[in-house]
């Protein structure tokens, strides 16, 4: 009740500078709408749709003594099952729970805010644009508009109750809708049900132990440069990793502006006849891929195409390691 209260007079703040025309949001409440989705209890099914495309699944999150326990699944199409706990994470493959790299799974909804978020309020005006209901409650709509052309508008819409995100959606520059998740039926609070966790997770999770990186996952400084990535986006991993498929190590760099990501993929090039230069689209994920020299780069991230061309073709190397 009184995280509610805090949360209900926080916005009640925000619309009295709008309506004094001041459309700026504070940093404040967004942190009860970043932290809401790791501390509500909440069970619900969303649609993700983008382009004609659309996805429907069920998601359960609950936190226990022990942390938060969360399952996606989906329901149309192949069976596909995510659980997390502990920052590790398991998928449904061949039937049985195997878990993998949680640096490969992306950030789900509804917890796309970050839990720092100094780095977003740098690189994104957050306003309050007004109110609506999402799933049968009342929500506050946010959009994050972007301090340059090379990040996408985010509009987001908050439960007024719980903080927790019941919609979301990424726009383009002609306001168009790139992609968007949004629940369709939820229940926030209540009796939700757990039993799932045992045959999930407890049974298959490692004890609870230091995190470090990934199985044959080195940092390194590998000498390249990249000179086009867009003010605010920080570097966060450097690293020399074996992905599946792949005979030789490959270098991963990441930068993060606190809401999209850009991930660099650098590896030999092995010459292979069905690899081609080009640009893929995913809602807002756009992947750009490119031989340069006797190496193979491929660029991917949350940002518009133009942004991951810049970024591909600024990485140069410096000969030093």
């Amino acid at each position: 009740m009184k995280m509610r209260t805090v949360f209900c007079g926080l916005l009640l703040v925000a619309a009295a500078h709008t309506h004094a025309g001041e459309a700026h949001v504070g940093l404040d409440w967004l942190k009860i709408v970043a932290f809401a989705a790791h501390q509500t209890d909440y069970s619900g099914v969303f649609v993700y749709q983008h382009d004609n495309h659309f996805e429907t699944s069920r998601i359960t999150h609950v936190v226990e003594e022990d942390g938060e326990y969360e399952k996606l699944e989906s329901l149309d199409g192949p069976r596909r099952e995510i659980v997390r706990h502990h920052g590790q994470v398991w998928c449904l493959i061949n039937h049985q729970m195997v878990q993998t790299d949680s640096r490969q799974v992306r950030s789900m909804f509804p917890a796309l805010l970050p839990e720092q978020l100094i780095a977003l309020g740098e690189n994104y005006h957050a306003m309050q644009v007004g109110t609506e209901r999402v799933a049968g409650y009342n929500t506050q709509v946010i959009m994050f508009k972007p301090r340059d052309n090379y990040r996408y508008v985010h509009k987001m819409w908050a439960h007024t109750d719980s903080g927790l995100l019941l919609k979301a959606a990424v726009m383009g520059d002609k306001n168009q809708m790139i992609e968007q998740y949004a629940f369709t039926q939820l229940q926030i609070g209540g009796n939700i049900d757990r039993s799932w966790i045992n045959d999930a997770i407890r049974k298959h999770e490692q004890p609870a132990a230091t995190p470090r990186s990934a199985k044959g996952d080195t940092p390194v400084n590998s000498g390249w440069v990249v000179g086009g990535i867009p003010g605010g986006f920080k570097k966060t991993l450097e690293i020399e990793r074996t992905l599946r498929g792949r005979h030789v190590p490959v270098t991963q760099i990441v930068y993060s502006d606190g809401l999209s990501a850009i991930s660099i993929f650098i590896e030999p090039d092995d010459e292979d006849e069905n690899d081609s230069d080009g640009l893929i689209s995913r809602g807002a994920v756009n992947l750009y891929h490119k031989a340069v020299g006797k190496h193979w780069i491929t660029v991917v991230g949350e940002v518009p195409p133009h942004t991951v061309i810049q970024v591909l073709d600024s990485i140069r190397y410096n000969g030093k390691r």
